[in-house]
């Protein structure tokens, strides 16, 4: 049982292994409120993404440069919720690992795969609003759908290589080379080289990357809004209004996307890094995890296109003939 027995005896993860880990105690209700908490949390967050994908897949007025990183992003987030959140609140509330090293080094490599693929989304993204603001002109040609899904498909690639060679390197699927470490504990040691490494390339490089693209396309966007505020009239100025306000708009919107992603994802990469209880990294890591459950209420907050869609969803509209086809703007939106 996951919860402390009457005589209150230690129990092991293993107890017929002598080198097993020792089981956290747990009361009843503690352990019965976990299981329904996380289970609930991964189902609403599979739940929210699901909806995303499917509005982007399926509206073809949604088939857009910046709705295509979008979507990777919503399957980066839907596979927290339905792979590491079940399998790491089993952890947390058992307190044992019970899936075996093999496992546990895949279930690494699927974590650090989740969380560099979803920075490397948000680099896309930071640089697509980069170019639609600032250099409005060259978008269409610079940003085009085939262009932003081969740069989706390589962030893809190069992660799951780069964390390939990050978790063989490390040794996860090595038994021997976690031998101070009891069994029913799932803990990877990262050498000091390799900590260096993903430090830059995990960590500083796409932070940097992204906080100074933001910067560029906050300062151009205040520049604009003065210029639009001191022209007047014309149909010409109106309709450039228009377009440079929509462009403003979803940058702020992904801009607060990329930002609470960075809040959550910045003290746990420093902890995760230092010397630092494990308490402390599981509440962090979970704060990380439930940032893949607020993208979409961020959508559904800031474009109205999310709702109308999450509409003909729930509704079953969109099994009604040509309804990939219906109109979801009411004005002109990104």
């Amino acid at each position: 049982m996951a919860y402390e027995t009457e005589n209150h005896e230690t129990q092991y993860c293993f107890p017929a292994i002598n080198s097993s880990c020792i089981k956290g105690k747990r009361s009843r209700h503690e352990y019965n409120f976990m299981y329904v908490f996380f289970l609930l949390l991964s189902a609403w967050t599979v739940f929210l993404n699901l909806l995303v994908i499917i509005s982007i897949s399926h509206f073809k007025k949604l088939h857009t440069p910046t709705n295509l990183i979008i979507l990777s992003l919503a399957v980066s987030d839907l596979l927290i919720g339905l792979i590491v959140m079940p399998i790491d609140a089993t952890r947390l509330i058992e307190t044992c690992w019970y899936f075996g090293n093999t496992v546990c080094g895949l279930f690494a490599m699927i974590v650090n795969l989740i969380l560099s693929t979803s920075l490397s989304n948000l680099v896309l993204i930071a640089v697509d609003r980069y170019v639609a603001v600032c250099h409005p002109l060259l978008y269409p040609q610079k940003i085009t759908m085939t262009k932003t899904l081969i740069s989706i498909c390589l962030c893809w690639i190069c992660s799951t290589g780069y964390i390939t060679a990050f978790v063989i390197n490390n040794g996860y699927f090595n038994t021997t080379h976690r031998s101070n470490v009891c069994y029913g504990d799932c803990s990877i040691i990262i050498s000091f080289a390799w900590s260096v490494i993903d430090l830059i390339l995990s960590f500083l490089s796409p932070c940097i990357l992204i906080i100074t693209l933001y910067l560029k396309i906050f300062h151009v966007v205040h520049k604009q809004v003065k210029v639009i505020n001191s022209l007047k009239g014309g149909k010409c100025v109106m309709e450039s209004s228009v377009r440079r306000k929509s462009e403003s708009k979803a940058a702020l919107t992904l801009g607060i996307i990329v930002t609470v992603y960075l809040l959550c994802w910045i003290p746990y990469y420093i902890c995760s890094m230092s010397v630092t209880s494990t308490t402390t990294i599981n509440v962090l890591a979970w704060v990380l995890y439930t940032n893949s459950s607020l993208n979409p209420l961020v959508y559904a907050l800031f474009y109205p296109w999310f709702k109308k869609t999450v509409k003909h969803i729930l509704t079953l509209k969109i099994f009604q003939p040509a309804s990939s086809l219906v109109s979801i703007f009411t004005e002109h939106q990104l």
